[in-house]
């Protein structure tokens, strides 16, 4: 017994002295990291992904938790990129600034929202005017709609989400922010937009919405109109690059100040031509 006992701390001394060389030698090779977007979460992913390839010595590490939480991170300078899908506020700016941070901001990629329901839904198009009564609530059956007889169910995302933000302000709302329209207590908050694609698959009466990216061939996508007359478009990579798509927005970087040398080297592979090449595999859609 007491042989197993010293055996037993002689391997946890081995062990800690193994883990305290390891954090000697990686000392100066800190990653670089990434927080923010639940949209832009697989494209940070990817783009790391990529850019280690050839730059084995920085590494990265990318978190989601939604765009508020990114630029939450970036106010406590607890990161060194935060991923968003909505500009910064101007009161997060002032904050930022009153804590010593000097938000930069880069244009990365583009993105539509796309509104999606379940495959079966006989409803093919909307305008703004509608999503917004039926986000509100105001719209409750899918019959008004010339669907079918069941109440709807309204899929959002949470309220940290910048997608969530960008959907209110430039639907729900018409772009207007001294608009009250706010979302039907009744929406269910989801914490992802993976998880509102899931959920679509399973709800024959509900609806959703999420970024570009997470579209695929299951979900069955609407087309969205500005206004009653206005030509009702689908999201894709041609529709946002020409703005014909009413819900496009852009997804952005920002920094505390001018990057550091290491950070500056991922942005500009995020914006060089192999960037962007990623963006439009990822089904978002690149700056040009």
């Amino acid at each position: 017994m007491f042989k197993l006992m010293r055996f037993s701390l002689f391997l946890l001394f081995l062990i800690t002295a193994l883990a305290v060389i390891a954090g000697c030698t990686r000392s100066g090779d800190k990653a670089i990291q990434i927080k923010g977007s639940d949209t832009m979460v697989n494209l940070g992913q990817a783009w790391s992904e990529e850019f280690i390839k050839d730059h084995p010595e920085i590494p990265i590490a990318v978190t989601g938790g939604g765009s508020g939480t990114g630029i939450a991170a970036l106010m406590s300078n607890s990161c060194d990129i935060a991923q968003s899908s909505r500009q910064m506020e101007k009161k997060e700016i002032e904050l930022a600034k009153k804590r010593g941070i000097e938000p930069k901001e880069f244009h990365a990629a583009n993105d539509g929202i796309a509104v999606v329901v379940h495959p079966s839904n006989p409803v093919k198009r909307l305008t703004i005017k509608q999503l917004s009564e039926i986000f509100t609530g105001k719209i409750k059956n899918w019959l008004e709609l010339g669907g079918i007889d069941k109440n709807i169910v309204i899929l959002s995302r949470e309220r940290n989400s910048g997608t969530h933000v960008f959907f209110l302000e430039h639907v729900v709302k018409f772009g207007d922010k001294k608009n009250k329209n706010e979302f039907a207590p009744q929406a269910l908050m989801m914490p992802s937009s993976q998880a509102i694609a899931e959920e679509i698959l399973h709800n024959r009466a509900a609806i959703g919405y999420f970024g570009l990216g997470y579209l695929t061939k299951k979900q069955k996508v609407i087309a969205i109109a500005k206004k009653d007359g206005s030509p009702y478009v689908l999201p894709s990579i041609e529709t946002v690059l020409n703005k014909s798509y009413p819900i496009s927005r852009s997804l952005l970087l920002y920094t505390n100040g001018k990057p550091s040398e290491k950070v500056t080297s991922f942005i500009d592979f995020i914006l060089s031509k192999k960037g962007q090449e990623i963006v439009k595999k990822m089904d978002f859609v690149p700056i040009k």
